[in-house]
Parts: C-alpha cells; structure tokens; sequence
C-alpha cells in the first residue's frame, strides 16, 4: 500500500506570504546562498565560509553546526533538501581533510535539483580575509561590478561555464533596468593563468575622487577576501538539461515589430509602406507656367481655331 505524503496547508497569514513568496515568478528572485560546514573543518575554511556569507548578504544564509552525512559528489540529495528547505539556489559548501586540505565546493540548482558543482582547493599562503584589509567596507546587497581576466573563460568549456557560475554567484539583482553609479561600490576580478590554471580572485573598494573634470578620478583600494583557488573537480549539468534552464516563458520575452530594426549604434530605424502616388493631384504652386494643361486633342483644336484667326485677319 502507497502511502501518501500529507499536504500541510498555512494556517497563517505569514506563512501564507511566505509560501507566495516561493511560488513561481516569471522575474526570479535574487539567487540566495546556503553557507554549510563539512564534518571536518579548518579554522581557515571557516573564515572563508564566513566571508562567503558576507559578501552574499542579506541573500545569504549559514548553517552553524557541522553536518557529517554528506558527500556532496555521489549523494547531492541531503544538500538539496537543505536548499528547498531555506530557499536557496546556491550553496557553498566546506570541509578540510588529510586527503582534500582546504576543500571548497559551490553549486547552483534548477528548481532544487543541482545544475553545476565545482571543487576548489584554496591556497592557503595567499588566503588574506575581509579582517586583514583594514578599511571601508561597501554596503550590504549592493551590486558588484564583475571583471574576467584570462583566455581560458572564453576558449574552454569548462572554464566558459565556470564564467556563467560566477556571474549567477555574484550578480545579485537581476530585474534593475537602471543603475546609479554613485551606488557601484565594488568590483569583483576573475584571473586565470593559462599555465597554472589558477584563479585568482580580488574585491576592490571604488573611490571616486576630484580630478578637476566632470568626469571623477577613479581608484580601487583592495577590500578582501584576497583568494586563489585550483579546479579539483567538476559535475556540470548535460547539455539537455544545461538548455532547459535556458528557457524563458513567453510572457517575458519581447515581442518583435514589423519593420523596425536597431542598427550596431542602438539607433532605430523603420521601414514605411505607402500607396502609389497620382502626381497630377499634387497641390503645387500657382504659377501660370505650372497650371495644368487640358488634353491634347483640346489643344490641338484651340491651336487650329488660333491660327485660322491670325490668317484672316
């Protein structure tokens, strides 16, 4: 015999906004982070969960306690739950063992089912966290501006859909159709060496400063976290599956004008269709060399009686 799962309905009216709030939307939420520890841990990795977290807030949410029950590259189903539980389409996720030192893993899922997951090792040398930079912060869920260095993120597939993670990871917002630049208070780099295949990421303050012009004299002071991390290993979504989540439904996709187009400078141009024109009706000006003349066979007679007139006479 089935046994079937009871369906609990609110009986709230917060929990009635906060299951609306989780229903579909055709302009998705900010994409939130679930923070969470490994069995093991390090005092770094820790740190680093922690500054994670920071730069994420407020779409950010940290576990406290360790979790000893997963694994998260041959059973994803406990950190998923996790996920549909606090609403969260990130996860990152850290452990630190004799096999993996400094283990780092993210992830982002499709309707709570892992999408992409990568494994990093953090270097440990170079690792500098927000608390070692001793100066002004940015504020809490300010967007970032994003910046990739390195041939590999447009040459190789793989590092091409680690490009397309990290935006998801760090854009934050997404339905802003403006931006004020005096709120653009960070930058986040992305730095691959094609030899050493290892990614180098920064976060600088923007400081706008006097420059005599309109124009401000920019200068980036570093910020933390300061991290280089190594691809250990990769679970990337099939192409089938990487495709659906492309899909967008109709009601937000813009709908195409007949014969107007948008050249390379953005500027529009558009096509019209007008009837043949009759240029005997065109209104011109009344001039006695431009009035309309009668038929030919009138003037042809008009000529005749003109000239029979001047010959008798």
């Amino acid at each position: 015999m089935v046994k079937l799962q009871r369906v609990q309905r609110p009986k709230t009216q917060r929990g009635k906004r906060a299951l609306k709030e989780r229903e579909p939307k055709l302009i998705e939420n900010p994409r939130s982070l679930l923070c969470i520890r490994g069995n093991k841990t390090s005092n770094t990795m820790k740190i680093l969960l922690r500054n994670l977290h920071l730069l994420k807030s407020p779409h950010s949410t940290m576990y406290q306690r360790n979790n000893t029950d997963i694994i998260p590259f041959e059973n994803t189903s406990k950190l998923e739950w996790y996920c549909q539980k606090s609403d969260c389409s990130l996860f990152a996720y850290v452990t630190h063992s004799k096999k993996r030192p400094n283990n780092l893993v993210l992830a982002r899922l499709h309707n709570h089912i892992v999408l992409d997951m990568f494994e990093f090792e953090l270097n440990q040398q170079t690792f500098r966290s927000f608390d070692d930079f001793k100066c002004t912060k940015f504020a809490a869920g300010n967007k970032p501006c994003l910046i990739f260095h390195g041939e590999l993120f447009d040459n190789e597939a793989d590092y091409k859909r680690l490009k397309c993670f990290f935006i998801d990871f760090f854009r934050g917002e997404t339905h802003m159709k403006e931006i004020d630049l005096n709120g653009l208070e960070h930058v986040i780099t992305f730095t691959v060496d094609s030899q050493t295949k290892v990614i180098s990421i920064r976060v600088y303050r923007i400081e706008l400063k006097k420059s005599g012009h309109r124009i401000p004299r920019i200068e980036l002071e570093e910020i933390g976290p300061h991290l280089d991390l190594t691809i250990r290993r990769t679970k990337l979504a099939s192409d089938d599956f990487y495709k659906k989540t492309l899909k967008q439904p109709d009601a937000i996709k813009a709908k195409k004008v007949k014969n107007v187009t948008t050249n390379e400078l953005g500027t529009k141009m558009g096509r019209i269709h007008m009837e043949k024109q009759d240029f005997n009706q065109l209104q011109t000006r009344k001039m006695k060399g431009l009035k309309r003349r009668a038929p030919t066979g009138e003037n042809n007679e008009q000529s005749s009686k003109k000239r029979k007139e001047i010959d008798s006479n």
